[in-house]
């Protein structure tokens, strides 16, 4: 971790001054598999990297993989699927993933956040939420800010006093300006607070 970032955030954001005494550094060891990850963001609709619950680790475990592609997909699907049940909507979304990886090869460190962004929200049922996803810890690039994540919203409300009544999203990203290019760190800083402390409050 580039402790001048580290150094950077502290200085910009009391709030976070405080989380980086308590927390330790959130390092993620990504799998770079862009197809893996999203097929865990939308089977568990959670990546897995943050999952509690495993869901998608499990069907993993049910179907003997350890991990999932293109070529396994069908053993996957029908070792794993068994008394599973999607809405309509989620199937097309898998079959629509299993589409768009059968028809495109894609070097997706070479493309930029925004050329990322597009590629996958070509994908029918892939929204803004799963692309910061694979943005944020799959491809981690730095500067990533999920206004959209249900846990993120939570945890700002109660760190920096926002009103979630209020145009939040707009409170939101206020605060996330003064972390300048390294949201993402700033981000996973905020999630490993909550996980790290659970049910307590340390600030």
């Amino acid at each position: 971790m580039n402790s001048e970032v580290q150094t950077a955030l502290s200085n910009s954001d009391a709030v976070l001054a405080k989380i980086m005494t308590i927390v330790p550094v959130p390092n993620i060891e990504s799998t770079n598999d862009v197809f893996f990850d999203l097929m865990s963001c939308i089977l568990e609709q959670q990546i897995h990297y943050r999952s509690t619950k495993r869901i998608f680790a499990k069907m993993l475990e049910r179907a003997d993989l350890q991990t999932l592609t293109l070529d396994n997909f069908e053993a996957f699907e029908r070792k794993a699927f068994v008394n599973v049940k999607f809405s309509g909507n989620k199937y097309e979304t898998i079959l629509a993933t299993l589409a768009f990886f059968d028809a495109n090869k894609i070097d997706w460190q070479s493309l930029t956040d925004a050329e990322v962004a597009a590629q996958l929200s070509s994908i029918k049922g892939v929204g803004k939420w799963t692309i910061d996803m694979i943005l944020l810890y799959t491809l981690q690039r730095p500067d990533v800010f999920p206004y959209d994540d249900f846990h993120l919203k939570d945890i700002m409300v109660k760190l920096y006093g926002l009103n979630p009544n209020s145009k939040l999203k707009a409170q939101m990203i206020a605060v996330a300006e003064q972390w300048g290019a390294h949201k993402s760190l700033a981000v996973r800083y905020l999630l490993a607070w909550k996980a790290f402390n659970k049910n307590k409050e340390v600030l």
